[in-house]
């Protein structure tokens, strides 16, 4: 069984734009990225407490071959996606949304 997913905007927005990003360096890599992070998102709807806690109850699936993070808070109901983040960023910009 798997819990609802819920992205905050920003979340939705970096992963529009990551794929956007994808897209331009290959036709038909924003599709594989997309794919990438949405088995991200279904093993945290599905297990998320399988997946360790980075932050206070904020917990992160890797992504493979994109150097990609899906930060989420497992709910009741649901997870929340606060972020879909690249590595090499800054993490205080997520961590804000918290």
């Amino acid at each position: 069984m798997s819990l609802h997913v819920t992205f905050l905007r920003a979340a939705s927005a970096e992963f529009i734009e990551a794929s956007a990003w994808y897209e331009a360096k290959r036709v038909g890599l924003a599709l594989e990225f997309m794919a990438e992070i949405e088995r991200c998102v279904s093993l945290a709807s599905k297990q998320p407490l399988q997946f360790a806690i980075v932050r206070e109850d904020i917990r992160r699936v890797v992504a493979n071959r994109f150097p990609y993070n899906v930060y989420f808070r497992a709910e009741d109901h649901r997870i929340v996606v606060l972020a879909v983040f690249h590595g090499s960023r800054d993490p205080a910009i997520w961590q804000a949304r918290t």
